[in-house]
């Protein structure tokens, strides 16, 4: 292993901000925190640049990024710390764990953000937007909180809408061109190092935003940082009706 990985894998260890494999945090989340604020999660957060986004705006909120890889985790932990971001964790685990992570309705939020779409036979189990993962979030998920996909892959895209439906879940925002208009939610417009990649090769950038229950699902009211402005319900994509 490359001594550069090597010795972001002991920093890591290391970092009070970060927590591998842990094995006694379901419905202790907030004392890490220090407070009672609602929690998001990121998943699949690379280096976090969504989690640090949102955690930048909304101070009076909590936001926990989740992924496996230790290197990615690396660079948005030591950012998180360097700027001093007390309403930031991450978990270095895999994902499918997250049902033995957090309690009931424990979580406010989920932001799936450019997942790995899986592709090829036998392996859409492992699509974080299939049953058994969805079921997973009915749990942890608090009623009417929202669920965000942001991706380029037209097939997960695809598959997505298909599951959704198949499992009587609401989609309430949906884009298949992001960008192919102006956007006036700033939340949308944070851009992950994929995310990047992708819209520099032209590929167009697919959104959903869906939940579980009736209504539509809660946006927090997120306040902006810098210009007190509220975010709930500064959406310009139009909802759509329900899938079933």
């Amino acid at each position: 292993m490359p001594r550069k990985k090597l010795k972001r894998f002991a920093e890591i260890s290391r970092f009070e901000n970060v927590l591998e494999d842990p094995p006694d945090l379901k419905g202790r989340c907030r004392e890490y925190f220090g407070n009672d604020n609602s929690i998001t999660l990121e998943l699949a957060c690379g280096k976090g640049e969504y989690t640090l986004g949102l955690a930048r705006r909304f101070p009076d909120r909590n936001f926990i990024g989740v992924d496996r890889k230790g290197e990615r985790i690396w660079k948005g932990a030591r950012i998180a710390l360097e700027q001093n971001l007390k309403n930031v964790i991450f978990l270095r685990t895999d994902i499918d764990r997250i049902a033995d992570l957090f309690g009931e309705k424990e979580i406010s939020e989920i932001w799936i953000t450019f997942p790995d779409p899986f592709p090829g036979q036998g392996k859409a189990s492992k699509r974080l937007t299939s049953p058994p993962f969805l079921n997973i979030y009915r749990d942890i998920l608090k009623m009417n909180g929202a669920i965000h996909l942001k991706t380029d892959d037209d097939d997960l895209f695809d598959y997505t809408l298909r599951i959704l439906k198949a499992e009587d879940c609401i989609v309430h925002n949906i884009t298949r061109d992001l960008y192919k208009q102006p956007i006036s939610n700033e939340l949308l417009t944070l851009k992950t190092t994929y995310e990047k990649k992708h819209i520099e090769a032209g590929k167009t950038i697919k959104y959903l935003r869906f939940g579980f229950g009736s209504h539509q699902p809660d946006m927090p009211k997120y306040k902006n940082a810098n210009s007190g402005k509220s975010m709930a319900d500064d959406v310009s994509i139009r909802p759509v009706r329900s899938q079933k």
